[in-house]
């Protein structure tokens, strides 16, 4: 079987580069900074939190970009809520919004409601006008629970959409094996995924990604945010959203790219688009 690279039409042995900026939704200031990483920087994907206070000013700013949906079942910030956008009493806290741990969001959840609180999130987005190109799991919600992974690869089936998954490596904490499943069910992923850490921001933040890429599709996730008083007094980790929207936005960024001529810098839609080709000739 060709690897994926192959299948999105390069050379065994290149690397595909996806630049995600995350926090579509979440406040002013990270609305700002991904989509001006999309249209000036080096991110080639953001991702969008549907239940989030600030996404239909993120849904009044979109225009064309690869935009993704990041189904959203926890708010973990003290300050910064959101809650189910369907009748869900099962994903309510205390306090009317998302829990705010992934423990109390899996000793109460009921699946049904997961499953249809994450689909209203995705077609309220297509509603909205996005050109949904990929699904993730905010926090990592959905990913470490079998019943709830059930739920998002039905979901990336039925809208024909990838799924952002972890490295293989996390499979054995998970107890099961997601990438195999997934690849089962027909849905693609990116073969690698990279968060990185704060040790190696700010900026040149991709001197230290490339250094390390590996052949195949690798997926950098970065969570970049302009500075404001509404930042600073809303996100306790306003510090590393600064440094990300540094590395996006860096001309050393765009040298450090230059440099690796065997490194094609892309987005989801292809995978999308692959995706869906490939689903159409099993029918």
């Amino acid at each position: 079987m060709p690897s994926l690279v192959e299948s999105l039409g390069f050379p065994a042995g290149d690397r595909l580069l996806i630049v995600t900026c995350d926090g579509l939704g979440i406040c002013h200031s990270t609305n700002v900074a991904v989509y001006q990483a999309l249209r000036e920087g080096v991110a080639s994907s953001g991702t969008l939190n549907v239940p989030g206070p600030w996404a239909r000013d993120a849904a009044a700013r979109y225009r064309g970009e690869e935009i993704g949906v990041s189904l959203t079942l926890i708010s973990e910030h003290d300050l910064l809520r959101w809650g189910p956008i369907t009748q869900s009493p099962s994903l309510l806290d205390g306090d009317g919004g998302f829990p705010r741990t992934l423990v109390d969001l899996w000793d109460h959840a009921d699946t049904d409601e997961v499953r249809r609180e994450c689909r209203a999130q995705i077609e309220r987005a297509i509603y909205w006008g996005f050109d949904v190109t990929y699904l993730s799991c905010h926090m990592g919600a959905l990913e470490a629970r079998p019943e709830f992974f059930d739920v998002a690869l039905e979901l990336a089936a039925d809208f024909g959409l990838p799924l952002r998954l972890p490295e293989a490596s996390a499979e054995r904490s998970a107890g099961f094996p997601f990438r195999s499943i997934a690849a089962q069910g027909n849905v693609l992923a990116p073969d690698h995924l990279i968060r990185p850490s704060p040790a190696r921001r700010p900026a040149p933040a991709l001197d230290a990604v490339l250094a390390d890429l590996q052949p195949g599709v690798t997926e950098v996730v970065l969570s970049p945010a302009v500075d404001s008083s509404e930042l600073r007094s809303a996100l306790p980790d306003w510090p590393t959203r600064l440094a990300d929207f540094e590395a996006v936005m860096s001309p050393d960024s765009l040298r450090v790219l230059s440099e690796h001529p065997e490194v094609h810098v892309g987005g989801y839609r292809a995978l999308r688009d692959l995706q869906r080709r490939l689903a159409a000739t099993k029918r």
